[in-house]
């Protein structure tokens, strides 16, 4: 499923005298089954306009195209719950969500409030807490028996009960420390791999949007600046500074073996594989000058 936002503005207490716009004029376009990242420092609009993605907030001016649906602002939005169905958006903290008194009655909350029978929902929750990487075991107990990384999973397996096509992640690695960071990024995209999904992270994170995305863009004074992918982005550490971001750590190192080497590699690393193969190719030429 796509998403595109067409000239979209966005304005807290519109029509009051405390009126204040977060977005404007926001242009985006999302395909079907990329791995698209929206960046940009804090005040940014990030997490305005990932309201707008499955219907929370309905745009203040401009049209946000949802697959064939649309929310356009001044007209009234026609059934949302579709919407909310197909977009599943994983919060800052999502474990602070959970309420049920087992796992199991958690996760099947959300597709029983869509209609899914019982039945269903059972067998849902059951193929999400092992996608997850949790063990069956885990959906008879209480959630706030769990710890932190494991509640996380079983909030996520909530969101994919829904069968989403697209899923939107809200800094997903807040409060995690880095094993667990790496651990629930790679878990997105294998899910977006295996899935087929949609999937828009929304992050302060330069290593995450480098390393996952397709393509990137930059969100600033809540004015979408910039779009492209990965590499072009972050090979021009000045355009970033402009808009208060920095380039990778792995970009940084990058610069300085170029420094150490007296010339510059073939291409932005956005790995440390890459940067690796990189390294010995260019050692290996030199030898061999």
């Amino acid at each position: 499923m796509d998403i595109k936002l067409q000239q979209v503005s966005y304005a807290y207490s519109a029509g009051t005298p405390f009126e204040k716009y977060a977005l404007f004029d926001v242009e985006m376009e999302i395909p079907s089954k990329t791995y698209h990242a929206i960046i940009g420092h804090t005040g940014s609009g990030k997490s305005t306009i990932l309201q707008h993605f499955n219907g929370l907030l309905k745009p203040t001016k401009g049209i946000v195209h949802i697959g064939e649906r649309k929310i356009e602002a001044g007209k009234k939005a026609k059934e949302l719950k579709p919407i909310r169905q197909k977009v599943g958006i994983v919060f800052q903290f999502p474990e602070h969500q959970l309420f049920e008194e087992t796992v199991l009655k958690d996760i099947m909350f959300g597709p029983m409030n869509f209609g899914v029978s019982e039945e269903e929902a059972e067998k849902r929750a059951r193929e999400g807490i092992k996608q997850v990487g949790l063990p069956e075991e885990v959906l008879d107990k209480s959630p706030f028996d769990l710890s932190g990384g494991q509640m996380r999973r079983v909030a996520i397996a909530g969101v994919l009960t829904m069968n989403p096509d697209v899923i939107v992640l809200d800094e997903p690695t807040a409060g995690l420390d880095p094993r667990g960071q790496k651990e629930i990024m790679d878990l997105f995209y294998r899910l977006h791999k295996e899935r087929e999904l949609t999937t828009i992270l929304v992050t302060h994170s330069m290593e995450d949007a480098a390393k996952y995305a397709d393509q990137i863009s930059i969100m600033h004074e809540g004015r979408c600046v910039l779009t492209g992918a990965p590499r072009e982005i972050f090979s021009d550490s000045e355009t970033l500074k402009k808009y208060r971001l920095e380039i990778p750590r792995i970009v940084k190192f990058q610069q300085k073996i170029e420094k150490l080497i007296g010339k510059p590699l073939s291409k932005i690393c956005l790995t440390e594989e890459e940067l690796a193969d990189e390294i010995a190719r260019a050692l290996k030429e030199r030898d061999h000058s």
